[in-house]
């Protein structure tokens, strides 16, 4: 098994980690870590097609990335406006 197949195993652990977590009641959909573990798996699975490129995986995976990082956002906003009122 070559280093980018090992790399793409850890992403999906990190997404079905999440995924677990969030089923379980031990993350919420708000918490960053479950940003953090949907990130980082879409990040490592787009490290392995690099070097084995897969056109519908990389479509699915920016996506994944881009929705994450919009999600994120939204909450991180909806947190500081709870602040400060």
């Amino acid at each position: 098994m070559s280093l980018p197949d090992v790399v793409g195993l850890i992403g999906v652990v990190a997404y079905l980690s999440a995924y677990g977590l969030l089923q379980l009641g031990t993350l919420k959909v708000e918490d960053r870590r479950y940003a953090l573990l949907n990130a980082l798996g879409a990040l490592l699975i787009l490290y392995s097609l690099l070097f084995d490129f897969n056109l519908a995986s990389f479509v699915t995976q920016s996506a994944w990335l881009v929705l994450t990082a919009i999600g994120y956002i939204r909450s991180h906003l909806k947190r500081s406006r709870a602040v400060e009122t």
